[in-house]
């Protein structure tokens, strides 16, 4: 309600001094076309104060104005020649917007995204020389937690020497922690390195990533204890646990552009037995 009286208070105020406009529902025009008042409804966000809502709405209606305003001229001062090549070039957009929307529907429907791991691991064997790291990857745990912790000292002495059998202690320690990340079986960018350890920058990272490296890192009242497990250099060849996303993200499009194909020699050739496709030499 609050909504509707606010945008009537500000069209009252745009109309002031203007010819009434006889068009029901109609809140502005230019030329032969209307804005509505349904088309202005939903552009005020609830609890939106009187003043900041009759902005708004005459931003809108500014706007709408100005664009129609633009067309009309461009229509009436762009030439003929370029007039049909613009509009050549919405043709072919319409065209490609409603193809590709017929298409990619279809693709839905028809592809399968399961991909076997037998199937992932197959395809990295046989393209693994291609894959290569881009940057530095690396595999670690760490944990951040306040030096402080009564239970430091343990807890520095399985980290180091780390034992899936310690399962149930982790569990049991890891509220303690500030952050943590004991799967040292996953590969990392030097991004997610520099997030998670801050200590750890370009300028020193030569000297902190290496493999086997232990680390102790005192930041202020914390610490930070650090495992490097394995660390693989740009251009090497990038591990196959590491690139599974990308690998499933490369088969499903290539069967994508493999139905793509299908469907555009089945619907050729459809028209063709259909006699709605002929080629005349």
């Amino acid at each position: 309600m609050q909504k509707c009286i606010i945008i009537g208070l500000c069209l009252l105020c745009l109309a002031c001094g203007s010819k009434p406009d006889d068009r029901e529902g109609a809140v502005a025009r230019v030329g032969d076309e209307y804005l509505y008042q349904a088309d202005i409804t939903d552009i005020v966000p609830d609890g939106t104060s009187k003043e900041d809502s009759a902005l708004i709405v005459k931003s809108y209606i500014d706007r709408w104005a100005t664009h129609k305003l633009l067309i009309n001229a461009a229509e009436v001062n762009i030439s003929d020649k370029r007039r049909e090549a613009l509009d050549q070039l919405v043709d072919a957009y319409r065209a490609d917007l409603y193809t590709k929307a017929y298409i990619d529907e279809l693709v839905k429907r028809s592809v399968d995204t399961v991909v076997a791991e037998s199937e992932l691991s197959d395809f990295y064997e046989k393209n693994k020389d291609n894959f290569k790291a881009n940057g530095s990857l690396v595999r670690l745990r760490y944990l951040h937690l306040q030096k402080d912790n009564p239970k430091f000292a343990t807890i520095r002495s399985k980290f180091f020497d780390y034992r899936k059998s310690d399962a149930k202690f982790w569990e049991t320690h890891s509220m303690q922690m500030k952050s943590f990340a004991l799967n040292d079986s996953v590969w990392v960018d030097m991004a997610q390195v520099y997030h998670k350890l801050p200590f750890i920058t370009p300028e020193n990272r030569d000297k902190m990533i290496v493999p086997g490296k232990a680390i102790e890192q005192p930041v202020g009242d914390d610490v930070y204890l650090v495992k490097i497990v394995n660390v693989i250099g740009p251009n090497q060849q990038a591990p196959y646990q590491y690139l599974k996303p990308t690998l499933r993200d490369i088969i499903i499009n290539s069967r994508k552009l493999d139905m793509i194909k299908k469907i555009e020699k089945e619907i050729t050739d459809d028209a063709i037995k259909d006699r709605n496709y002929e080629v005349y030499k």
